[in-house]
């Protein structure tokens, strides 16, 4: 494979300079039919091999649209196939650059197959070592499982082309009305997509998240030197907190802090942080987006959603599958009360709440704000260490709509003096601590150091469930 194709152009530019092994080079495809056996087919149309990034191991795949647009045949998903082998071996992420028309035709049931082996590859390393993809060109059909099946996908803004159906075979649907191809739905609507930006930028937010995440599961050795103060005040942290996005910047090492999924369900923020230099998953509500000159540019409810509640899920899976510590942040009042959330929301809050039951990782809890109702049950309250901020309200509704129930056919002074003692002897911090439901009550200028030593106290944390297959919700 020639040095200069845009294939190895894209690996060139996202490991460390000179890096670069290709593997099987000189395979081409075998089938002949359809003129192939006239059609030159270096590498198949995918170059395939191992590098570093910061060091670190990684194996890497990028297709070459130049080779029979890239298509998926018989010998190319063979090279895929056999990078994975290695890399389960080894124990490093494997890293997929797509830009492909999809199945090669002219290889018919071979091609079928070949799908087959790339999915069954992708299945059995999950879980194992961490699968990122990054689509550049076409990534239609079938194909479009791949990045759905990996840990993290990111997609080029502009050219990028991700679908199981084109936007014109939708019925009632053409492109130019809307294009479910594009990274924009792709990103904000069906919660694959990670990340959206330019190419140069993409190279630099994989590079970022690799040197975040252990090489596999069982890599312990991912801590890093923290050179930021573990006891620093944080101040105006609660004026932040609105907007995690801005706040687990604020709480993090040095603001290193990678957000996943940042386009879909906006009111549900995951990613990873770094805390006294070990990485850590972060789960928080959000209500409000603020702009960089800290004008509120969105707004939402303090609810969970049928999206957020999948969006958390899958990231707690991650987080336990590769021991990485879990942090939450919850704000959360009741669930989204629309007909089209209560289709969903029954079915994705338990995903979420089991999740979080069968984590076995250290997991630390901070309430600031509303904590009410079984939201808040579903939001870690079952974490091993629980944490809140003075003003916090923890209970089973609001003041005030208990009050109404307690209170009905009172006067409205009666109901006022209920809802002051409803809040003072049910929704307080004080009343959730004396109960045993909060351990610590902490100032919000506190929280880096209080929950970084939550986890050095929960660092040789050992849990078992009880022997099973696999659980089935």
């Amino acid at each position: 494979m020639s040095s200069t194709s845009q294939a190895s152009q894209r690996i060139n530019a996202l490991l460390d300079e000179n890096s670069f092994v290709e593997i099987g080079a000189m395979v081409t495809a075998r089938n002949t039919d359809f003129g192939l056996k006239q059609t030159e087919t270096p590498s198949d149309g995918v170059v395939t091999g191992y590098g570093v990034i910061d060091g670190n191991l990684v194996y890497v795949y990028s297709q070459d649209a130049s080779v029979l647009g890239g298509s998926v045949g018989e010998m190319h998903a063979k090279k895929i196939a056999r990078l994975y082998d290695l890399a389960v071996k080894m124990g490093a992420p494997v890293i997929g650059l797509i830009d492909s028309t999809g199945m090669r035709l002219q290889e018919a049931t071979d091609a079928l197959n070949a799908f087959g082996n790339i999915y069954a590859q992708e299945i059995a390393a999950s879980g194992v070592v961490p699968q990122i993809t990054a689509v550049f060109g076409n990534c239609g059909g079938g194909l479009a499982l791949v990045p759905a099946l990996s840990d993290f996908t990111f997609m080029e803004s502009s050219k990028a082309k991700m679908f199981v159906n084109s936007p014109n075979a939708l019925k009632g649907n053409y492109e130019e009305k809307c294009d479910t191809s594009a990274a924009a739905f792709q990103s904000s609507k069906t919660g694959v997509v990670d990340v959206v930006a330019d190419e140069a930028t993409i190279y630099a937010e994989i590079r970022n998240l690799v040197s975040m995440l252990p090489s596999n599961n069982e890599d312990t050795d991912v801590f890093d030197d923290c050179s930021d103060e573990l006891n620093r005040t944080l101040e105006n942290f609660d004026g932040a907190v609105a907007d995690p996005a801005l706040s687990l910047v604020i709480l993090s090492d040095n603001g290193t802090f990678f957000e996943t999924k940042r386009n879909f369900a906006r009111e549900m923020v995951t990613g990873f942080i770094r805390l006294n230099g070990v990485t850590v998953g972060a789960i928080a509500n959000r209500t409000a987006v603020f702009d960089e000159s800290g004008k509120e540019v969105a707004k939402f409810d303090a609810v969970l959603t049928a999206d957020g509640c999948e969006k958390a899920a899958d990231f707690v899976k991650f987080c336990d599958a590769f021991n990485i510590p879990i942090v939450t942040f919850t704000n959360v009042k009741g669930f989204e009360a629309t007909t089209c959330s209560e289709r969903r929301i029954a079915k994705k809050a338990a995903s979420l709440v089991a999740a979080f039951a069968e984590a076995t990782v250290p997991k630390v809890n901070v309430i600031t704000s509303k904590a009410f109702g079984s939201a808040y049950v579903v939001m870690n309250s079952k974490a091993d260490i629980n944490i809140c901020w003075p003003d916090s309200e923890i209970g089973t509704l609001e003041a005030d709509m208990a009050a109404k129930i307690l209170g009905d056919g009172k006067a409205s002074d009666e109901v006022a003096k209920i809802t002051d003692e409803y809040a003072k002897l049910q929704n307080s911090a004080t009343s959730a601590a004396r109960r045993g439901y909060v351990d610590e009550i902490i100032e919000p200028a506190d929280t880096r150091k209080y929950v970084i030593g939550a986890f050095e106290m929960l660092f040789t944390k050992k849990e078992e469930h009880p022997a099973k297959k696999h659980g089935t919700i």
